[in-house]
């Protein structure tokens, strides 16, 4: 299933709106996975990294507009709630603010994507259950799809980890980018002209 949105014969181009994990925390955004990603793609579609570092749901909510009408993006990948869940915010109103993401991208014409987001173990079985739920709930009721939490395969590798334990290093990237481009390859048209599937 391929998802377009957008005029026809505009440029398409994949809006990604999160926090550090998106933003390349503490590493040049030429090498972080998203710009990675547009590489890849050869920029068909372009992908245009709307994240900055420590954002929470509300914050990129805030940001979201004016990024809709500079970009006028085909798709949004929406990834962001990990600094609500690290802060202990409810999880109805983690739940809001990204629903408020959703019908702003919907409201510009473009094709809303979730990213799941999960939470360390130590902070409780019942909140890290609950904060979960938010992703697969809000998809569902959206009828939008929703992608696969990246870290979840970076966690494992402590190679690929900065030394706080939150965040991937440069060595992650190029692994992050081919885990979206495989999630993606069936929602979003690009071209990757030849190049070889993305390392596993």
């Amino acid at each position: 299933m391929t998802l377009f949105a957008g005029p026809v014969g505009a440029a398409q181009k994949l809006l990604i709106l999160g926090d550090s994990l998106s933003a390349g925390y503490q590493m040049p955004a030429k090498i972080a996975w998203p710009n990675l990603l547009n590489e890849k793609w050869q920029q068909a579609p372009e992908v245009i990294n709307g994240s900055i570092s420590g954002d929470t749901a509300a914050q990129g909510l805030a940001r979201l507009p004016a990024l809709l009408k500079q970009h006028q993006p085909t798709w949004v990948l929406i990834e962001l709630g990990g600094n609500d869940g690290l802060r202990g915010l409810p999880p109805q109103n983690i739940a809001s603010d990204l629903q408020k993401a959703i019908d702003t991208v919907k409201a510009a014409h473009a094709q809303p994507l979730l990213m799941q987001i999960r939470l360390p173990a130590n902070y409780g079985r019942r909140y890290t259950e609950a904060f979960s739920a938010i992703y697969p709930e809000l998809a569902k009721k959206n009828a939008i799809p929703l992608i696969p939490f990246f870290m979840e395969q970076v966690y494992v590798k402590p190679e690929w980890m900065q030394q706080d334990g939150i965040h991937p290093n440069p060595a992650a990237q190029p692994f992050i980018a081919g885990l979206v481009n495989n999630a993606l390859k069936p929602l979003v048209k690009h071209k990757l002209n030849g190049l070889p599937s993305p390392d596993r």
